[in-house]
């Protein structure tokens, strides 16, 4: 004999009750069946909001109670079969009668006691499990019994204590006479020796569905529900994860405890001791195999889960009285057990100064209340302190069977939270190393599950979600070439990258799935109005693992905000050189906050764009070599410009071409007034461990004093033709030496220069063709011939390929 038990999600609806009956159909073809069914869904909650109401007199009571008997009339008129109807509609309405005169009675005496609350409760069972047993009947042997006829509990009507002794009696007298396929019964409600009805509380029907199967040594007891089984964690929450085959009952009911809402504890004590099988299938889906919950469990990954509970308060009790004296954890629990609060997770401090246990919110204030009035003389004479109340915390925990056998679970699991800046509150494992749990805040345990179930069940897959300003030229590239690698990242870099959030100046978009890549342009164009504060609210209210926010723009205002990624564990990948070329205190802050809370902070494309001028820079400081001196063309918009520009050419052309190219800044005048340039040797030199600021640096620019002046690209162009001739002097004066014009900075013992150099054919710089970039570090190691990184740099293309990698040196980290 099998015992099947169907949830308030799979009897929702006529739809839904329809699958069951032919799910029930389908399990009696090879063996009798017991049936437990749940009330249709949240007719339990409406039901006890109605009383609620009636008790605080609220006139408004009924219409939950309407709402119910509309439910249940409606899946009659639909399901039942017409010869059946009649007698069905005179039943339900007697129990709905009942019903009603008891909410009617909690209004005029304005209260509700915890035996009327149980008797209302109990009520959904009632009227779903009678409806469910006559439409089944068109098809099948079934007869209908009431658990209240069975099942014997203390008087505890809420959370009633079942009489075993009497029940197991009861229900081995019934069914060894019951000669019928199968007997449906409702879940949750019992009675009192008395015969005063009584509930089983939280996860009540899976409860009473264990008794019967215990009771009659089922083959197997099975919890239909709308998720195909147990789950590595909450699918709702992390989408990666997937039903677990097979689950040691130790195992179910520690992911049980903490939050897997599948089962309830309480339903697998009466089967664990007779060993009976539990399945947890779908509805919705009968086909899937579930999982299977039995005593033994092949050999499979340590970890077998990973579960959390929300809603729990930390109370700590502390104080120097606590030290060495005997009795005060008795007192402590004690006087939460009086109290019926529940404690769902105990730490405490090896020196005896205190101890913190982890209890639901709604409990809190009652047990700050009682704990300080049981150590009230302690208090007022400061042994002991009054009692610490942190709210606003879950406990994330992980499980499995095999834990105890493996080292490093715990430094694994510890690691991967604080990568992502999740803080850990406390710690809690048990001597059988089954569980590992932490208390964290609230708002980071979506973040935290999904961290742990990549760490633990994925196939070392690491997800980074990507955050993007600035979507022109190389933001536009950056979002083609990520598009383009996705598939190669997650199969050979075992990373999967998605784009979170997208903004441009005027609208930004965000989706916690990925933006497709193949429409960001229609999705952003209708996204909502955008700021640079309200894009990082955003990201930060998400609060997704492994964020990075990417900086296309060359702006000063983006720049500003990163200290404010940086310090809430959002790392920042830019070619924006800003922010690196800012007042020493600020690029040394930038560098502070990234070392302290342990994010990235990328900037390669700052210098050289694709090069790797930056990365070869740091790793040479890393490995203890000292730089001296550097030489470089780092601008390859005035390299571009000053390889095309001859006695045939215009000069303001020449800009205007390297313009259209996108070899410039937005503003040309940046690039060619050296100050971009400037701006880059000071990050080699501050990278090289010097302390210089960009008005330290000699800038020799070739720029008229009236094209500098200038405040508008329509202006500067106008002032590149009104000084032509001064322009074809500068070419001429140097094809006379035989030497080429290149934009040369130079950094050499603290001091700093860039201008423009008269470079002869012999010169490492003589034959840097296009956008080249050139850089030469004269080292320890390097004294006389220097180290040189020569090629593109400049192009969106070559930068957002700059970007790209510092993305995936983030991803191999």
């Amino acid at each position: 004999m099998n015992v099947l038990k169907f949830g308030g999600s799979s009897v929702a609806n006529p739809q839904n009750i329809e699958k069951v009956v032919q799910i029930i159909a389908n399990a009696s073809v090879n063996s009798p069946l017991i049936v437990v069914v749940s009330a249709f869904g949240k007719t339990t909650n409406k039901l006890i909001a109605s009383a609620e109401q009636a008790a605080q007199n609220n006139t408004n009571y009924l219409e939950n109670y309407q709402e119910v008997e509309q439910l249940h009339f409606e899946v009659i008129e639909k399901l039942v079969p017409d010869n059946q109807q009649e007698e069905v509609k005179t039943y339900i309405t007697s129990l709905f009668k009942q019903l009603k005169t008891l909410l009617e009675g909690c209004l005029l005496l304005n209260e509700i006691t915890s035996k009327t609350l149980a008797t209302i409760s109990g009520f959904g069972e009632l009227l779903s499990s009678y409806i469910i047993a006559s439409i089944a009947s068109k098809l099948l042997d079934v007869v209908y019994k009431d658990s209240r006829e069975l099942i014997i509990t203390s008087n505890a009507f809420d959370k009633a204590q079942v009489d075993f002794q009497l029940t197991n009696a009861n229900c081995k007298a019934y069914f060894d006479n019951n000669k019928h396929q199968v007997t449906l019964l409702p879940g949750f409600i019992a009675r009192t020796k008395e015969g005063k009805s009584t509930t089983l509380g939280r996860g009540g029907s899976d409860y009473s569905a264990a008794i019967y199967a215990a009771a009659v040594n089922a083959d197997e007891l099975q919890i239909w529900t709308d998720v195909s089984g147990m789950y590595t964690a909450n699918p709702h929450m992390v989408k990666q994860a997937f039903p677990i085959p097979h689950i040691s009952y130790q195992e179910a009911m520690e992911l049980s405890h903490f939050g897997a809402k599948v089962i309830y504890p309480p339903t697998i004590q009466p089967v664990l001791e007779k060993e009976i099988p539990i399945r947890i299938k779908n509805t919705f889906e009968p086909e899937n195999v579930g999982t299977l919950i039995s005593k033994i469990t092949e050999n499979g990954k340590p970890v077998k889960g990973i579960s959390h509970i929300e809603n729990i308060t930390l109370l700590t009790l502390e104080g120097s009285g606590m030290v060495g004296v005997s009795g005060i954890s008795k007192r402590l629990f004690e006087t939460l057990s009086t109290h019926n609060i529940n404690v769902v997770l105990i730490t405490q401090a090896s020196s005896e100064h205190s101890i913190c246990v982890g209890i639901y919110d709604e409990d809190a204030e009652k047990a700050a209340l009682k704990i300080n009035e049981a150590f009230a003389f302690e208090i007022e004479r400061h042994k002991i302190d009054p009692i610490i109340v942190e709210q606003g915390l879950a406990i994330i925990a992980l499980v499995g069977d095999k834990m105890r056998n493996h080292q490093g679970l715990s430094g694994q699991m510890f690691s991967s939270l604080g990568k992502n800046n999740v803080n850990i509150r406390a710690i809690a494992q048990g001597a059988s190393e089954k569980n590992i749990s932490a208390v964290i805040n609230s708002s980071d345990a979506k973040k935290a599950l999904n961290t742990l179930h990549e760490q633990f069940f994925e196939e070392k897959v690491k997800q980074l979600n990507l955050f993007v300003t600035g979507v022109g030229n190389v933001g536009e590239r950056f979002l083609a070439q990520i598009h383009q690698q996705k598939k190669y990242l997650k199969e050979q870099l075992k990373l999967n990258v998605r784009v979170v959030g997208i903004s441009n100046s005027k609208q930004m978009v965000f989706d916690e799935g990925g933006i497709s890549l193949k429409s960001w342009k229609e999705q952003l164009q209708n996204g909502e109005a955008s700021s640079l504060e309200r894009f990082f609210e955003r990201t930060k209210a998400l609060n997704l693992r492994n964020s990075v926010f990417i900086d296309n723009t060359a702006n000063q205002k983006v720049s500003e905000i990163y200290e404010h990624y940086l310090a809430n564990n959002i790392g920042v990948v830019t070619c924006n050189k800003i922010a690196c070329a800012s007042e020493l205190d600020n690029y040394k802050k930038l560098k502070h906050i990234s070392r302290k809370y342990s994010v990235p902070f990328l900037f390669e494309t700052n210098v050289g764009a694709g090069l790797p001028i930056i990365d070869t820079l740091k790793n040479l400081i890393a490995s203890g070599d000292r730089v001296h001196k550097i030489q470089a063309v780092l601008s390859g918009s005035l390299n571009f410009v000053f390889n095309n520009f001859n006695e045939n050419t215009s000069f303001h052309d020449v800009v205007q071409q390297a313009q259209e190219q996108g070899y410039t800044e937005p503003d040309p005048k940046i690039d060619l007034s050296g100050v971009d340039v400037a701006r880059k040797i000071l990050i080699l030199a501050r990278e090289s461990g010097y302390d210089l600021e960009l008005s330290g640096i000699e800038n020799n620019s070739f720029l008229p004093k009236k094209s500098l002046e200038t405040t508008n690209n329509d202006d500067f162009y106008a002032s590149l033709t009104e000084f032509e001739a001064q322009f074809q002097q500068l070419y001429k004066e140097a094809a006379d030496k035989n030497c080429r014009l290149k934009y040369v900075a130079e950094f050499n013992d603290g001091k700093a220069s860039v201008g423009l150099q008269h470079i002869p054919f012999d010169h490492p710089f003589y034959n840097l063709e296009g956008s080249d970039n050139i850089v030469l570090f004269f080292t320890d190691r390097y004294p006389v011939n220097p180290l040189q990184i020569k090629g593109a740099g400049a192009g969106a293309e070559v930068t957002a390929s700059g970007i790209f990698a510092d993305v995936i040196r983030i991803g191999n980290q």
